[in-house]
């Protein structure tokens, strides 16, 4: 097990990363703004059990076979784009199912937790991420590396929890706060749905095959 000097750097380190929003960020902003709070915390859920995935593959190596393989990157990459642009495209399109047509229908807490699963799981990016940045603060005197990896990376998914739930409260507030004005439904609609899309997107054509330098830059 890493020592606690360790533990600590680990720890500022992920903070600091966690601070900045991302993808992921984004798209649990955009559930909570949809839907509330509920939904909010129901998509970070999703997508921590998504980034587990990630640590897992990691500690079993999987992630180093993702990294050298240019296929098995791009399938990931693109099977997640295609999900992204699938829930972007559903929100923009799909049929109303509110007293206020212009909101589409609400969804059940556990279908929003599987799309956070999906959008957690099917982003290779994450798994690279893990793949470079825990080993840095693994100790061969420490022991093994596979359980110092696997603590490190749930103490990460740990601090990614709590920041993610702290930003789907405060965009579930925010979007409580617009349900008042006028002419938000119809502006929430196309926003969340224009945010996965951008997202899709961003998925698709971010990133080069394993082995370049701007996989680990983005």
């Amino acid at each position: 097990m890493p020592d606690p000097s360790t533990l600590g750097v680990f720890l500022l380190a992920s903070l600091a990363l966690l601070v900045v929003p991302g993808p992921a960020v984004m798209y649990i902003m955009a559930r909570s703004l949809q839907q509330g709070r509920r939904a909010g915390l129901a998509s970070v859920l999703g997508i921590e059990v998504g980034g587990l995935i990630h640590v897992i593959a990691a500690t079993l190596g999987l992630s180093a076979l993702l990294a050298s393989s240019a296929l098995a990157f791009s399938v990931v990459k693109y099977a997640g784009a295609a999900y992204l642009l699938y829930l972007g495209l559903r929100a923009l399109l799909g049929r109303a199912g509110t007293p206020d047509l212009h909101l589409p229908a609400p969804q059940a807490l556990g279908r929003v937790f599987v799309q956070g699963v999906m959008v957690g799981g099917l982003n290779p990016k994450t798994a690279l991420f893990f793949l470079a940045f825990l080993p840095q603060f693994v100790r061969p005197e420490a022991g093994p590396a596979a359980p110092q990896v696997l603590l490190l990376g749930m103490l990460f998914i740990g601090c990614a929890t709590v920041s993610d739930s702290l930003y789907a409260l405060l965009a579930s507030t925010l979007g409580r706060w617009l349900q008042v004005r006028r002419n938000w439904a119809r502006k929430q609609r196309y926003l969340s749905g224009g945010v996965y899309v951008a997202l899709g997107v961003s998925t698709a054509v971010s990133g080069e095959a394993p082995g370049t330098r701007s996989v680990f830059a983005d």
